[in-house]
């Protein structure tokens, strides 16, 4: 039998040698992975305790058709463990202070009801990123008795924290086993449920880039993840793949304030791409829950601008980001240790505006974050006005924004983008000529859209 099988098996090459015709070969498609599944996501970073009355995960998930109506491609859910209650800050405490990484707050409900949350997002289309916090931990943490050598210590030996933020106790990762057990914990979100990567609290702060290294190893090879830093140097990228651009928001409030212009903008801009490279993710925000409840709401930073400066982060650079409740116009510092209910009734009318914002960063190609985007190219070089043209393939944009409360004169420097256009807001008519300057009303900006 042995013998009539091989000569089987010869036949059949011989007469695949023979066929003049062989068919193809097929060639897997290249699976489509992070950081790449996100390029044209605008992420949406969920406060728990505020977003809703009820303050719990499935309240959230309600919230979920119309985040889905808005176009959000990715949340990032603010810490849902529970919160330490020695030291504790206020009635109820900081997300940031976890004495236990593997479980949820009950006050939110159960890693059920987490996965619920995954579960049903996914379903809309939307990814989900977990805001780890590895820098620290609550006082009442069993580590902090278990394990005291996790921590760092002062120099009488005792453990420290960080700055004024007593309600934490600092953790020591140049001790490898701090590292093994904290990658231990991510490493249970991971199998345990179905999220899709994290946005890893002062990722650079204390801690050792060897531990991202480690993290990444073990964590990758179970799943295809996203890494999101807050952190604001180009060596993170070496392990995650976006990065704050903490200085960009800087720059805008100073901006704001005249205090710079769009000569500074267009410099920064280039700086950074200088620093970073173009494939890295820069995650642009003009708020998040730190900026909204230390440092005031969008009104109280940008004024009357608020919506131009909103517009720039969503087309002139990076990976957009939007703060619970800043899509109906958030008018409040939200309490960061107390409940605080987001008023949802929208009296400026913001959402249709967040939302074509959010639908013209995922339609058009050239927005899209990093290398799968186009870079900016300045296109006038008025101070007060920046302007830009951004271009990948047969899809451009072309952004006009007038940073200042005054009336600005535009003057077109490209004669490669002179023709007749259609304000995406408005669908009003504009001509950009070299010849005819273009008046700017106050805060006024234009976005046009070939494809």
């Amino acid at each position: 039998m042995k013998i009539h099988s091989i000569f089987f098996f010869l036949a059949i090459v011989l007469a695949t040698a023979c066929n003049s015709n062989p068919p193809p070969p097929e060639i897997a498609e290249k699976a489509t992975t992070f950081p790449e599944k996100a390029a044209s996501a605008t992420i949406y970073e969920v406060n728990i305790r505020q977003h809703t009355p009820e303050g719990t995960i499935n309240a959230f998930i309600d919230d979920l058709p119309r985040l889905k109506e808005l176009g959000i491609q990715m949340l990032w859910i603010m810490p849902v463990q529970p919160i330490g209650v020695k030291n504790r800050k206020e009635p109820l405490g900081s997300y940031y202070s976890i004495k236990d990484y593997t479980s949820v707050n009950e006050e939110f409900g159960t890693l059920g009801d987490f996965n619920n949350l995954v579960d049903k997002a996914h379903e809309a289309g939307m990814f989900v990123i977990l805001d780890w916090v590895p820098n620290h931990t609550a006082w009442d943490h069993p580590w902090i008795t278990a394990h005291p050598e996790y921590y760092a210590k002062d120099s009488m030996g005792a453990i420290t924290h960080e700055a004024d933020w007593t309600d934490i106790a600092l953790l020591d990762h140049t001790n490898p086993a701090t590292r093994a057990a904290m990658i231990e914990d991510m490493k249970f979100w991971v199998e345990n449920t179905d999220l899709d990567g994290f946005r890893c609290d002062h990722a650079g702060h204390e801690i050792p880039l060897y531990f991202w290294e480690e993290a990444t190893d073990t964590l990758d090879a179970i799943r295809d993840l996203f890494w999101l830093a807050e952190w604001d140097q180009a060596r993170m990228h070496l392990e995650f793949d976006a990065t704050y651009s903490w200085g960009l928001l800087h720059l805008t409030h100073e901006m704001a304030k005249g205090k710079a212009n769009a000569d500074s903008v267009h410099h920064w801009i280039n700086d950074d791409l200088k620093a970073f490279g173009h494939k890295p993710f820069r995650m642009t925000m003009t708020t998040n829950h730190d900026e909204n409840a230390w440092n005031g709401t969008v009104f109280e930073r940008y004024g009357a601008g608020h919506q131009t400066f909103a517009t720039f982060i969503f087309t002139a650079y990076g990976m957009p980001m939007l703060y619970s409740g800043q899509e109906v116009g958030l008018d409040k510092r939200l309490r960061f240790f107390a409940k605080d209910t987001i008023d949802w009734s929208d009296p400026r009318g913001l959402q249709p505006f967040y939302r074509k914002l959010i639908v013209l960063k995922a339609d058009n190609p050239a927005l899209w974050a990093g290398a799968y985007g186009a870079m900016p190219e300045r296109i006038n070089k008025d101070s007060a006005i920046y302007a830009f043209k951004r271009v990948k393939g047969d899809n451009t944009v072309i952004g006009i924004l007038n940073f200042s409360g005054e009336t600005q004169t535009f003057h077109l420097a490209d004669p490669g983008v002179a023709g007749a256009y259609n304000d995406y807001f408005t669908d009003e008519p504009y001509e950009l000529s070299i010849q005819q300057p273009l008046a700017l009303e106050p805060w006024q900006y234009l976005v046009f859209v070939e494809k």
